[in-house]
Order: structure tokens, then sequence, then C-alpha cells
């Protein structure tokens, strides 16, 4: 996947089978420097279809892991947005969940701190 030149990628993985990266799915993690960090899922082959969100969206992170995955070392993670088009963008079967689970959150955290946006919880009262 191409990107302009003042663009950094943090990290990138594919989707994993049995561990080895044989898929069509490609993830990425995208900073363009004092404007945007954004999430990229690129699915296909000759045709394409590539979704991104932009990081301050994004308010939970949720890691997955299954016994297939423990076998494999890898795991999914699936990040919950407040974006109507990708309310829950999942990053399936990639190598070192955990390590990107927490570069991840920390990002979110840092990126809402830039743009002064946080998240209100309500608690309800009990009956």
């Amino acid at each position: 996947m191409k990107f302009d030149k003042d663009c950094e990628i943090i990290w990138q993985d594919r989707k994993r089978h049995f561990g080895l990266p044989i898929s069509f799915y490609r993830y990425y993690i995208v900073k363009k420097e004092g404007e945007w960090v954004k999430f990229f899922r690129h699915k296909g082959f000759l045709s394409a279809i590539i979704d991104d969100i932009n990081v301050y969206r994004c308010f939970d992170v949720t890691l997955m892991v299954s016994l297939a995955d423990k076998i494999f070392k890898t795991g999914t993670i699936e990040i919950a947005s407040n974006d109507a088009h990708v309310p829950h963008f999942h990053l399936r079967h990639i190598k070192n969940p955990y390590k990107v689970r927490d570069l991840i959150s920390s990002l979110i955290e840092i990126e809402r701190k830039k743009k002064r946006i946080g998240i209100t919880e309500f608690q309800l009262p009990d009956a």
C-alpha cells in the first residue's frame, strides 16, 4: 500500500494462518506528522477494499486469544470506535498481539489528549 512521502508507518502486519503471513489482509498504523494517526485495513489482491479509521475516534481496545492463537503466538484485536462506517475494527490473527494492544492504547490516549477529546462515562444509580 502506498502512502505519502511525509507519512510514517508505525506498525504493519498481515493476517496469519497457522502463524504464517499468507493472507491478502494487511494492517497498518500510519502517522502523518502534525496531522493525523490512522489505522488502515487493506483487503484483497486484484481488487482491494481499504478501510481506515482515525485513532482519536477509538474508545475501546479488546484482545482475544484463542487456544490456536496461543499455539501460534497470534491474537485478534477489536477496536471499538464512534465512526459510523467502521464501528468495530478488527486486526485478526496478528503477531505480538500484547505489544500491539499496548501500542494502540497509548496512541489513542496521546491523540485524544492532543485533540482535547474525552469520553464521558455515565453510571446509572442502583435501583
